[in-house]
């Protein structure tokens, strides 16, 4: 046998364990059992349309809060990783550290816990999410902007300084825009796993106004002792995620086209 014929016989083996996976899961499984218990029409019928006016868009809002605050503040952080100012450095490179190390789960316990009694006051339930969710984030980010900021030409600065610009100035007006233009695609990529975090936002105590997609989908299910609701609430992240995530790879394309 010739390689090519070699390797169509490997690749029709594969294909055929494949087919043969498929058909034998097909043929064992109890579908009317799956049915009932995951995909009961009635249960899913009932979750609408609270489950996109109520659930989908607080997780849309949530995400939303906690993004814009990440992304300023993770843009800060990374200025103060690149400054030449020690103590700037060191306090971003510590933050980055710990909040990267700790679960975003502990993060936001202690946001939301720790913050009324060190102060004494109790804000919306829409501050801790913020600043719960937007520390955590504002970790990552701040990394994937110095990456961006440093993956500029450094002849970008110097083009820009011998026209007369200050170094702030450069630095906001030149290197930082393309530096963004680079860091695009892992932003939405954060995004994305931002979205799923919001599920950690039971630990504040939502409650049936405030709540999000997996505490909506948790409640029910221990009201109707059936999964349906999980497989519902996981459609529809699927319904905001995907779309991010095809996105990504468009805006990736892009960028390599570009350069």
């Amino acid at each position: 046998m010739t390689k090519r014929q070699r390797q169509r016989l490997v690749r029709g083996a594969l294909y055929a364990v494949f087919v043969l996976v498929v058909l034998v899961v097909s043929l064992v499984a109890d579908w009317p059992r799956i049915q009932h218990s995951f995909f009961n029409l009635e249960i899913a019928a009932e979750m609408f349309p609270r489950v996109v006016t109520v659930a989908a868009r607080n997780t849309l809002l949530y995400t939303f809060l906690a993004f814009t605050f990440g992304l300023g503040l993770g843009l800060l952080l990374a200025l103060m990783r690149l400054s030449t100012i020690g103590p700037y450095r060191w306090f971003a490179r510590i933050y980055i550290e710990i909040f990267r190390g700790l679960p975003a789960l502990l993060t936001i316990f202690l946001v939301g816990f720790g913050l009324p009694i060190a102060f004494g006051v109790r804000w919306n339930i829409l501050v801790y999410i913020t600043l719960g969710l937007g520390l955590v984030s504002a970790a990552y980010m701040a990394e994937t902007i110095r990456a961006g900021i440093e993956g500029v030409p450094k002849g970008q600065m110097e083009a820009a300084r011998s026209l007369g610009m200050s170094y702030s100035r450069a630095m906001m007006s030149v290197v930082i825009p393309q530096g963004f233009r680079i860091v695009i695609p892992p932003l939405t990529n954060e995004l994305v796993l931002l979205i799923k975090d919001t599920s950690l936002l039971f630990v504040l105590g939502t409650t049936a106004t405030t709540m999000e997609l997996l505490k909506y989908g948790r409640d029910l299910l221990n009201q109707r002792f059936n999964p349906t609701p999980l497989i519902v609430v996981g459609l529809v992240y699927l319904a905001i995620t995907v779309p991010m995530t095809q996105l990504v790879g468009v805006l990736e394309r892009r960028n390599q086209r570009a350069r």
